[in-house]
């Protein structure tokens, strides 16, 4: 049972300090809609998602009207598209990257996820394919996001498809250069990427999940840092295990938001529920931002030393507190550290508290990885691509999920400024260390193999 003052903090964070459900996710598997014929399989596609998904704008907006709680986004997952469109070749798969743009666009929902590729062992023919789509894909649609898994804890790093996709971020940035770059924005490269991400730009629907499930992200950075505001003025000796479990139960309260919403969608859906991804996504918006979260425990600011240990508390107590409110925790569930999306972070990159090598660090610790990070338009393929196999490998020895979503902003340089927009937001570009000749470690190739734990049982 909740008490009295547990509900109108609920109700404080709904009208105050920007609770909301970020998206509600509808999963749909398009396997059986496979065909060798493209124009066939175009159409299979496009009327399933719009079948599917005909109601789900209309529904999440009642549902969040009824309990006063915005449901911010509306998107869709599919089924991997180099398994479910392999017979076809890169202009093929251009094809079928307006079909999905085509038909979320008629259905009105914001992204579509799930032209994507898993790839940690190797590449087939649809891989291929999709892969080499990519860049095209992304910049001639609008709400076409992917992701390609390159590495996991049981397969190793791939890192031959690790240089394709430095190729490819290069060549997608190049073909958006007039909006500094956007199409890598919807672009994320994974270790061990789960089967349920509700969140974009890395959703897609697993191949072991069921034929339609509705995920919801529920995310409230505002809701930790008033949390944390609020104790320590009560009683500014707080010690920093007291401050894990105000953020705990925090997190408690949040997830349960986020359930009551996913469960009433999904039943007027007539689908499974999903999962519920409790992760602390920020946006643009004060007062809506991670990095703030830090510097209410005490830091000057995101990237200064102690910031480690600090999101390690964070993420931590983020996913325990989900994990007691909910049974169907899932996706990243933890604390995302986005540069643009959120202002206190790009802040403390301008101010050079934040560098990318302590966000690489801080990736150890984190939900995610590299997010968002603009860096300049002359860093080589063969350094994207080192940047992002180091964080691979992050994932691939510690058994956690990682990813990159990194921009080579066209024509700008480090201390320039990129602009994504809405909730993408605008940041510093990064400085990286660029080192010039032929990276031959990178340029070997091949599989690293899947690491060992322990060498006793």
């Amino acid at each position: 049972m909740f008490t009295d003052s547990e509900i109108l903090s609920v109700v404080e964070m709904l009208k105050h300090e920007n609770l909301d459900v970020r998206t509600v996710t509808l999963g749909l598997n398009l396997l059986d809609c496979a065909s060798d014929d493209i124009g066939r399989f175009t159409e299979n596609i496009y009327t399933r998602i719009t079948t599917a998904a005909r109601d789900l704008v209309r529904i999440c907006d009642e549902v969040g009207d009824k309990y006063g709680i915005p449901v911010v986004n509306k998107r869709i997952s599919v089924s991997p598209m180099a398994v479910a469109g392999a017979p076809f070749n890169a202009e093929q798969m251009l094809e079928v990257a307006k079909a999905l743009n085509e038909a979320a666009t008629d259905t009105g929902v914001d992204f579509i996820g799930g032209f994507s590729a898993l790839v940690e062992k190797g590449m087939a023919k649809g891989d291929r394919a999709l892969i080499d789509a990519l860049p095209r894909a992304l910049t001639d649609t609008q709400r076409v996001c992917a992701s390609v898994n390159v590495a996991s804890t049981r397969a190793g790093i791939n890192m031959d498809a690790v240089l394709l996709m430095g190729r490819k971020i290069k060549e997608a940035a190049r073909l958006t250069a007039d909006s500094d770059g956007l199409a890598c924005a919807k672009l994320c490269v994974f270790a061990n990427i789960p089967q349920d991400i509700p969140f974009m730009a890395g959703a897609y629907l697993g191949i072991g999940e069921a034929d339609a499930v509705i995920n919801v992200g529920v995310s409230g950075p505002g809701v930790v840092k008033n949390a944390i505001d609020r104790a320590v003025t009560a009683n500014p000796n707080l010690n920093l295990g007291q401050l894990a479990d105000i953020i705990k139960n925090t997190a408690y309260k949040v997830t349960r938001v986020g359930e009551l919403i996913g469960r009433e969608v999904a039943q007027r859906l007539g689908i499974a529920f999903g999962v519920v991804d409790l992760s602390l996504a920020p946006t643009p918006n004060v007062g809506d931002s991670v990095g703030e979260i830090f510097q209410s425990l005490g830091l000057a600011a995101i990237g200064v030393p102690g910031s480690t240990v600090a999101l390690a508390m964070l993420n931590d107590a983020v996913k325990k507190g989900g994990a007691f409110a909910s049974s169907k925790v899932g996706g990243l569930s933890g604390a995302f550290i986005p540069v643009s999306e959120d202002l206190n972070i790009s802040r403390a990159a301008a101010e050079g508290y934040l560098s990318i090598e302590k966000l690489e660090a801080m990736t150890c610790v984190c939900s995610v990885g590299l997010d968002m990070v603009a860096i300049p338009g002359d860093t080589s393929e063969e350094t994207l691509a080192a940047i992002i196999a180091d964080e691979m490998a992050i994932g691939v020895i510690n058994k956690k999920t990682t990813a990159t979503r990194i921009i080579p902003v066209p024509g700008k340089k480090a201390g320039d400024h990129a602009f994504f927009g809405g909730l993408l937001g605008e940041s510093i570009i990064m400085p990286v260390n660029n080192a010039t000749g032929e990276n031959r470690f990178l340029s070997r190739g091949g599989l690293i193999p899947s690491p060992i734990h322990s060498l006793v049982n």
